[in-house]
């Protein structure tokens, strides 16, 4: 994913009321949207390098945008709206092999009342000829296998080790029951854990946060949840899942 132009410099000051940040731009202290609900736990250090997008649109109220900032001596990329779209890129653009045996994808498919999942895989043209998706039902009827996807942004790390989550996530927790009721029904899952630095070497549920969700997703791995824990690779210009870059799991 290109950023439609280079990112600018500007140093971190601190983030308040979770979505605002004070930055000091060319001289003077500015006021940027910070694009994360999470804690962005080991990320925030006081005047650490960081970089933002800026905006020339009068509807916006706050110019600059947070992207990235430097954490243990590189870049962590913060946006939470980066991973949908640079997974979807990868599969436009084939770069994670286990994917190129499915011809259509289709992102934010309504699978109960109120969830959908990132993105579903399959071989069905109805993932490209339906005008909407109403329910899972939808898919089931046809008898087709689908591969459901679901991306999460990960930027904590501790000891080399990307750590998940942040914070205690019940909707994240949500989201693993209902990739183990997906497989029940036949199809195959994955969740796709997108570590927006490039300092660590594995992966791991962050069990002294939220040891449900460590619990669960053990679970959802035993069911046959794949799980795929990928670095990005990030600088001033993009953020890619290429190359492809898996790391180990460790539960």
């Amino acid at each position: 994913m290109k950023f439609p132009t280079p990112l600018k410099k500007a140093k971190f000051i601190k983030r308040y009321k979770r979505f605002f940040a004070d930055i000091e731009y060319s001289g003077s202290i500015e006021v940027a949207h910070v694009p994360n609900t999470g804690s962005l736990l080991s990320c925030l250090e006081d005047n650490a390098q960081c970089l933002v997008t800026q905006t020339d649109d009068p509807k916006r109220k706050l110019k600059f945008t947070l992207q990235m900032i430097k954490s243990n001596g590189g870049w962590v990329g913060v946006n939470t709206q980066t991973p949908n779209k640079i997974v979807r890129e990868a599969f436009d653009e084939k770069i994670i092999p286990s994917w190129k045996k499915y011809k259509y994808a289709r992102n934010e498919v309504k699978i109960h009342d109120k969830t959908r999942i990132d993105m579903v895989l399959g071989n069905d043209e109805i993932l490209v000829t339906a005008k909407k998706i109403s329910s899972i039902n939808d898919l089931t009827k046809t008898g087709s296998h689908f591969h459901f996807v679901e991306v999460k942004n990960v930027t904590y790390a501790k000891n080399n080790q990307a750590l998940f989550p942040d914070a205690v996530s019940t909707r994240a927790q949500k989201h693993l029951v209902e990739m183990m009721e997906l497989i029940d029904q036949g199809h195959s899952c994955e969740l796709i854990f997108t570590i927006q630095r490039e300092d660590c070497k594995s992966f791991a549920p962050a069990k002294d946060i939220d040891p449900k969700y460590a619990e669960l997703l053990a679970q959802a791995k035993a069911k046959g949840v794949k799980i795929t824990p990928l670095v990005c690779t990030l600088n001033k210009t993009s953020v890619s899942l290429a190359p492809y870059k898996k790391i180990p799991l460790k539960l």
